[in-house]
């Protein structure tokens, strides 16, 4: 005698849970709730193994349409917003100019890189600050001599 229906369905809740905590990407969960509710379900109500999997593709819709849904309207906040955002971390920071930048073309040293750059007419050696990123390109402003 092998294990009733709705065990079935509990172990895959629990395997799927298992899955979203070792590779964690916000889906496996939605889908294990939907096996614990199908479980549940073939627990106490006397329903066919083709009306489980009709039930389970039901649920696993829902569930993630509604997960997806709440996820989008309760936005996690984080302490570091531009932690995967390198150039958007570089505005603000002063650089040396690597080859003459004018308003088309120009490259910059940013700790140990090169990047491309424009903004004012800067001679080799002079220092920038970096106010913006366009396309991967970075756009200087000069910084009086005074500052440097």
């Amino acid at each position: 005698m092998g294990l009733e229906s709705h065990y079935h369905w509990l172990i895959i809740a629990l395997l799927l849970g298992i899955g979203e905590i070792l590779v964690p990407g916000v889906f496996l969960i939605w889908l294990a709730a939907a096996a614990a509710i199908t479980g549940f379900v073939a627990m106490f109500i006397d329903i066919t193994v083709a009306g489980q999997f009709t039930l389970f593709g039901l649920l696993s819709l829902a569930s993630v349409f509604l997960g997806r849904r709440w996820y989008l309207t309760h936005v996690v906040k984080s302490e570091d917003p531009l932690l995967n955002d390198r150039a958007a971390r570089l505005i603000g920071m002063t650089v040396t100019v690597v080859k003459p930048i004018n308003a088309t073309s120009g490259r910059v040293k940013v700790g140990d890189s090169e990047w491309s750059a424009r903004g004012p007419a800067l001679a080799k050696g002079s220092s920038a600050r970096i106010i913006d990123v366009a396309n991967g390109i970075l756009i200087l402003e000069e910084i009086p001599e005074e500052l440097t």
